[in-house]
């Protein structure tokens, strides 16, 4: 499912920074404007997320028009920046979000020598968590090695 927030872009120490007002003022920046939208989305994805797996109503947004960029701005003493400022509906698609980032957890089948499932069962040992270790600690390595 969509969702649509407008949010407040502000020139800030040479860095754009974005308010959503309808999220509790939830604030994040970005170097650019590009990567500023990209930000905005990333925070609006993780609030909503949140709040929907919390069992939490989500806020209506406000429509477009109804965004005041001086008042917005005033609250965080900001005003000088309101020349500058503008808004932007920023999307979320919390259907994609969520598959990317649930924590359900997804059964997989998995074939293991009858000697080390015996030592496995004889220490009790949780296979799952074991498996899942294992993939993060992979995973992790792979991600850091790209980085170097």
């Amino acid at each position: 499912m969509n969702y649509v927030y407008p949010a407040v872009f502000y020139e800030e120490e040479g860095k754009i920074s974005i308010l959503l007002p309808d999220l509790g003022n939830l604030a994040t920046f970005g170097d650019n404007v590009a990567d500023a939208m990209r930000m905005a989305q990333d925070a609006c994805d993780l609030y909503l997320f949140t709040a929907l797996r919390d069992g939490e109503s989500l806020p209506a947004p406000s429509a477009l028009s109804k965004i005041n960029t001086v008042a917005v701005l005033k609250d965080f003493e900001m005003e000088s920046a309101a020349d500058s400022a503008f808004v932007n509906m920023v999307l979320v698609d919390m259907t994609e979000y969520a598959r990317q980032h649930s924590d359900k957890a997804v059964k997989k089948a998995l074939s293991i020598p009858m000697w080390l499932n015996t030592l496995y069962e004889e220490k009790s040992i949780n296979f799952s968590k074991v498996l899942q270790d294992a993939l993060l600690a992979k995973v992790q390595r792979a991600v850091f090695s790209v980085l170097l």
